[in-house]
């Protein structure tokens, strides 16, 4: 396969249902999330943080797409966040994945957003190196931490600290 012309862009309602599309296609693949179903566009949309909604495009094709939460609404945490990165089947291995990262931590690193978090399942090696090469750092791993299929599943923590953030 050759490699997409990848277009990083402000995710946008018109997307929507090629970026639930994916989400659901990760979902389906057991290694991505505890959850079991994608949610709908309205509940994605206003979990999500507006301005840290990014995909990657090949004309109006989806191929991925990164967005970020906040992981609490206390104060002390409001330059913390957790994202997700998900990439459509089709289009892994192509540095699509890398192309939302680093288009992603652009975006926290200039809002003042000093720490970028996720927890990845261990067995998602593809996901683990991705974010080593974009500059993430292994925390540790939270044993057992929930039930996914009927089994308990490990949780590996990894964070990147922005450099813009002193």
């Amino acid at each position: 396969m050759t490699t997409p012309s990848v277009a990083v862009a402000a995710m946008l309602p018109e997307h929507a249902d090629q970026v639930l599309a994916i989400y659901q296609a990760g979902i389906d693949g057991g290694d991505a999330t505890f959850e079991t179903t994608a949610p709908t566009w309205e509940a994605f949309d206003a979990s999500r943080l507006a301005e840290h909604r990014l995909v990657a495009l090949d004309g109006d094709r989806v191929l991925g797409w990164a967005a970020v939460v906040p992981v609490s609404d206390r104060c002390a945490y409001a330059g913390v966040v957790e994202h997700s990165v998900y990439v459509h089947p089709d289009a892994r291995c192509r540095g699509v994945g890398l192309a939302l990262l680093e288009a992603l931590l652009a975006s926290t690193d200039a809002a003042g957003i000093w720490t970028v978090q996720s927890g990845v399942f261990p067995e998602n090696t593809a996901s683990l190196a991705l974010h080593v090469k974009a500059g993430f750092r292994v925390v540790g791993t939270r044993e057992r931490l929930g039930k996914h299929g009927g089994r308990w599943r490990d949780v590996v923590l990894i964070e990147r600290r922005s450099p813009a953030v002193s």
